[in-house]
Order: structure tokens, then C-alpha cells, then sequence
């Protein structure tokens, strides 16, 4: 897992650099590497954090 997701906790902004079209989330949880977001566009997705390097915004 990247360093930035190993950080990332509920509150979080972050966008998915693959799924630009999502727009931006808000984590809703990170746990064992599975990182759950709150998607503008797309909903909630579970994203794995060893797979997909999340882009952090800011916070909420």
C-alpha cells in the first residue's frame, strides 16, 4: 500500500486518478488496505489500497 493511502482516514478528500469522471470523495473508512469512499459521482466504491494510489485533496 502507498504511503498516502496508510494515511488516509475518514474525512479525507481524495479523487481516484483512473476515474477522474467520479469527481471527488470523502473516505468513509480504511481498513487492512481496503479503503471505502463516498464518490460525488459514482457512489460509495471499495477501492484496494494495494492496488490504486489514491490522490489526496484535503480533508473535510
Amino acid at each position: 500500500m502507498s504511503d498516502i493511502n496508510a494515511i488516509l482516514s475518514p474525512g479525507m478528500m481524495v479523487a481516484h486518478p483512473g476515474q477522474p469522471e467520479w469527481g471527488q470523495g470523502q473516505v468513509q473508512s480504511n481498513i487492512n488496505g481496503k479503503i471505502t469512499v463516498n464518490f460525488q459521482h459514482e457512489g460509495k466504491v471499495v477501492i484496494d489500497g494495494h492496488q490504486v494510489k489514491l490522490v489526496l485533496i484535503g480533508s473535510a
